[in-house]
Order: structure tokens, then C-alpha cells, then sequence
């Protein structure tokens, strides 16, 4: 447990509000544990029916904290292993049972944004940014995203996305179909909570099963495996030491004597 993530449960919604708004609810082990703990024994208790994720101030998540991923370059990091299998929370959210909610308002970056394919209703602020920076980072994605958000945009739009790290805004998200609706910020979170105690109102067996139906968990944790992998493999080269350098320093990645790992 994490005072960065705070756990609420009433009228049969359970609610994980990311609580680290001064480091722009960027995502630690420790939140990644309790967000995934929390994801997996929701089926569990009877009295949780549907999850709503939400944040506390004014950005979604920054999603990792950079200095780890320079840490995992130098080689102190986390194990292989866990990044090859993928976090606690990501492979939670793709073998979810219990249908999840998510009300985003401010910047998505990275995990910000993957996670929210693995939702099943998304609420986001009109004038909110979502990024997924993984490619200039010299990384690649994760999540089962490189599956679910070309499936979910096409694949142009998604590789704009990756590759070019293009922004895109609530109302373009809304339009392509990685959100429900964009609304002012200030009615994303009721909003939200009104859909979620929406789908707790519902018959529960109907409503997982319809879910599971909708999903194929199996080959979504298989892409996350074979996409950490690669992630593990990438933070390692000289490619990402130079583009972590760089985001330091507050200048221009400079890729030219870096090298190239090819993918296996």
C-alpha cells in the first residue's frame, strides 16, 4: 500500500485515485504494485462491481519517472524479468475481470496512455494531452499497445503516435475512439463516476462475461511479454543512455553514433 494511491470503495465502485500530484502523479513500484493489487482482487470482493481510475490535481500521470529508466541504463534497475513480464499493473489491466472507468484530465504520458486501452469507459478534459513518447526515448511500447491502439486508430494514426510522438488532445482522443467523450474539466470525474456506478448497477455475471468476451487476455499479456522483452533489451543501448542524456540536459537527442540494436 502507497499514500500515492488512495483506495476507496462505495456503491459498489471501487476507486484508485493517483495521489502524487506534486511529482505530476508520475508512476513509482510502489503505485504500480497497488494499482495492480487493487485491479487483481477486485473480482474477489462482491462488493466491487466496476473501477474507476482517476487522478488528483491537474495532470493525469507523467507516467515513469525518467531517472529510473537512466537507472535501469546503468544497469541498477529492476530485474529483466520484471520488465519482460511487465509491471504489476499492466498485466492486471489486461487480465482484468472487473470492468474499469477511467476519468483523465492534464497530460497522459506513456502508461498514462496505455492503460487506458485496457479501459473499458474513458472520460477525458477536452483541452487534456495524451503522449506516448516511447520511440523518442529510444523505447518501444508496452501495454499491449502496439496491438490495441493500432486496432483501436488504425495504424497510421498510431504509428504517429509512437514513432513521431505526436500529442494528441481530448477531443481528437473522443474522435478516434480512445475515449467515450470529451467534456470541461470539470465535469470529467462526475461524469465518470456516474458512468461507473452506472455499470455497478448492472447484472454482475452479465457484465463480466460480456467483457471477457470483448477481450482476448491471453494474447494481450503474450504481446506484453514479448513487448518487455524488447523494452528490457532497449533500455540498455547506447541509444537510450543518449536520449536519456539529452531529456537531462534539455536538448536535442542526437542519434547519429548510437548505433542500431536489431530486433530479434
Amino acid at each position: 500500500m502507497t499514500e500515492h494511491v488512495l483506495i476507496e470503495k462505495a456503491d459498489g465502485v471501487l476507486t484508485l485515485t493517483l495521489n502524487r500530484p506534486e511529482k505530476k502523479n508520475a508512476l513509482t513500484p510502489a503505485m504500480y504494485a497497488a494499482l495492480g493489487d487493487a485491479i487483481d482482487h477486485a473480482p474477489d470482493d462482491p462488493d466491487v462491481r466496476c473501477i474507476l481510475i482517476q487522478a488528483n490535481g491537474d495532470m493525469f500521470t507523467a507516467g515513469n519517472d525518467l531517472s529510473d529508466f537512466a537507472a535501469a541504463n546503468r544497469g541498477e534497475g529492476p530485474q529483466s524479468g520484471e520488465r519482460r513480464g511487465g509491471s504489476a499493473l499492466i498485466t492486471a489491466l489486461a487480465r482484468a475481470k472487473t470492468p474499469i472507468v477511467a476519468a483523465v484530465q492534464g497530460r497522459a504520458v506513456g502508461v498514462g496512455v496505455t492503460m487506458l486501452l485496457h479501459c473499458d469507459l474513458v472520460f477525458i478534459a477536452e483541452d487534456a494531452l495524451l503522449t506516448t513518447p516511447f520511440v523518442n526515448l529510444a523505447l518501444v511500447p508496452e501495454a499491449a499497445s502496439s496491438i490495441l491502439l493500432p486496432a483501436r486508430i488504425g495504424h497510421a494514426r498510431a504509428f504517429s503516435m509512437f514513432v513521431l510522438g505526436e500529442a494528441v488532445s481530448g477531443k481528437t482522443a473522443a474522435e478516434w475512439g480512445i475515449a467515450n467523450a470529451a467534456l470541461p474539466a470539470g465535469e470529467v470525474k462526475v461524469r465518470a463516476r456516474a458512468a461507473a456506478e452506472a455499470i455497478a448497477s448492472k447484472p454482475p455475471s452479465a457484465v463480466a462475461i460480456t467483457k471477457a468476451l470483448m477481450r482476448d487476455a491471453q494474447r494481450y499479456l503474450d504481446r506484453i511479454a514479448e513487448e518487455g522483452g524488447h523494452f528490457t533489451a532497449q533500455l540498455k543501448t547506447p541509444e537510450a543512455k543518449e536520449a536519456f542524456a539529452a531529456f537531462a540536459e534539455k536538448r536535442p537527442a542526437d542519434f547519429s553514433k548510437a548505433g542500431k540494436r536489431e530486433p530479434a
